[in-house]
């Protein structure tokens, strides 16, 4: 059975979606746009009553939040694809920890520069450039911690891919892409070089650009 997803063109169903792919998983997507509100349609509600993005149907299993669903598609199909826990415990309490870091302290400042760059127009408000300095400083000690890290082990959980690397990937490309801020990256070797490896991947490289409306 293939698995439906519903989502916009945003970074967290970009997320799911490499995932899926990762895992060698046919889905159908279903776009959900959300600038013409139809996450708060009362169909749509009834499967995220938060009215976000992502959502999965797997047959009759329904699953949101999209950290939720890439550890659910990792575990299901464990050997299937790309092995994406790592292959004992202590592996996996790796993923799991960076994992965390990632949706604590990583992607909280980055959102907030994303939405303030990119998407204040949309929203109807000016961009907050002291707002932003302070997201980018923030983002900046993050990321002089993954140079620590990176400068000891290939990727994040150690020297296999994993979920932990692969929950950065759409954000970062904005960062890197459509904000303007790639030094963020390329001053940092390790980080580079982590970087410029995991958007490489096949499974990234055919997810990005992929358009949502048609």
């Amino acid at each position: 059975m293939v698995v439906k997803v519903y989502g916009s063109d945003y970074a967290s169903a970009k997320r799911v979606m490499v995932c899926l792919a990762e895992k060698n998983i046919q889905y159908e997507l279903i776009p959900v746009d959300i600038t013409k509100g139809e996450n708060k349609d009362p169909v749509y509600l009834k499967l995220q009553p938060f009215g976000s993005t992502p959502v999965i149907q797997d047959g009759d299993y329904t699953l949101y939040e999209s950290r939720a669903i890439i550890r659910y598609y990792a575990e299901k199909y464990k050997s299937q694809g790309t092995e994406l826990f790592g292959k004992t415990i202590e592996e996996r309490g790796l993923v799991e920890q960076w994992l965390e870091v990632e949706a604590h302290n990583f992607q909280p400042p980055l959102y907030t520069m994303v939405i303030q760059i990119l998407f204040s127009s949309k929203m109807g408000f000016t961009p907050d450039q002291n707002l932003i300095q302070e997201c980018e400083e923030k983002l900046a000690k993050v990321l002089d911690i993954y140079e620590e890290r990176l400068s000891t082990s290939k990727y994040l959980a150690g020297d296999f891919f994993s979920l932990a690397d692969l929950s950065h990937l759409p954000f970062t490309q904005y960062l890197v892409g459509k904000c303007e801020k790639e030094y963020m990256i390329k001053n940092r070797k390790h980080v580079s070089a982590w970087w410029d490896d995991i958007s490489n991947r096949p499974s990234w490289k055919k997810i990005r650009e992929l358009p949502l409306y048609k």
